[in-house]
């Protein structure tokens, strides 16, 4: 986090964006944690997304439109205990209930970056379970 406060949110989300120009439609979006910010915006306003997961953070759909894109689905999946997660619950809760295609998955705990192996949140079984409902909701897409 201390990278994205020192270069920017902004112009981190805008390098994010610019990254995907150059690919074609038909893109499945996906973030963790921060990450999930850019991937949100790309799949809302984007035309041709297949999908989106967002691993650690989910935002307001009114962040970038007035409702979810029709047709895509989208995973969101974090720890029920986690309090960068606990600000981002309610806008997860709204996604999942507005939208057809959307699946909230909440683990418990209260590790934030619990998929990263490399750090002492790491929480191996629900990065098992989570990544068996990626590669389901991938194969589906």
């Amino acid at each position: 986090m201390r990278f994205v406060r020192d270069t920017g949110f902004d112009t981190l989300r805008e390098r994010g964006v610019a990254a995907a120009e150059g690919l074609g439609p038909q893109l499945v979006y996906a973030g963790l944690s921060f990450g999930v910010t850019i991937a949100q915006k790309l799949a809302q306003t984007r035309p041709g997304a297949r999908g989106a997961l967002f691993v650690h953070a989910c935002l307001p759909v009114s962040e970038y439109g007035e409702a979810w894109p029709d047709g895509v689905p989208v995973q969101i999946h974090g720890k029920e205990g986690d309090e960068f997660f606990d600000e981002d619950l309610a806008a997860a809760r709204e996604l999942a209930a507005s939208a057809p295609a959307a699946e909230l998955f909440l683990y418990p705990g209260e590790q934030h970056l619990f998929t990263d192996a490399s750090l002492d949140a790491f929480d191996a079984e629900a990065t098992k379970l989570l990544l068996e409902r990626l590669r389901t909701f991938l194969a589906a897409v």
